[in-house]
């Protein structure tokens, strides 16, 4: 799994990611992973980490989001994951990109 290449636009990833990322395909690297990086299943997250399920081993690997970066599969389509723009609860990232842009 690659990055597209074309920049994706942001008013797209956002609603993208305002819905739910568990179960995603997911290809992460973080500077402090030995071993390069991880390709799985998106199985947890919470304010600070992802928990990948890799394959073919099924081993959890807990990644911090701070400095992870690599591709999520969404909506059927590979974009650019970068774990620090989505440094926030899980709960409040669904409720805070569901409203963006609507006034209250």
């Amino acid at each position: 799994m690659t990055l597209p290449d074309a920049r994706p636009d942001p008013a797209r990833l956002d609603g993208a990611f305002a819905g739910e990322i568990l179960g995603a395909r997911v290809v992460l690297a973080h500077p402090g992973l030995a071993g390069g990086p991880v390709e799985g299943t998106l199985i947890d997250e919470t304010m600070n980490t992802f928990l990948v399920r890799t394959e073919p081993t099924g081993r959890a690997v807990r990644i911090p989001k701070s400095g992870a970066s690599g591709t999520i599969v969404l909506l059927g389509r590979p974009l650019p994951l970068i774990g620090e723009a989505l440094r926030l609860r899980p709960e409040d990232r669904t409720k805070r990109l569901a409203s963006r842009g609507r006034r209250h």
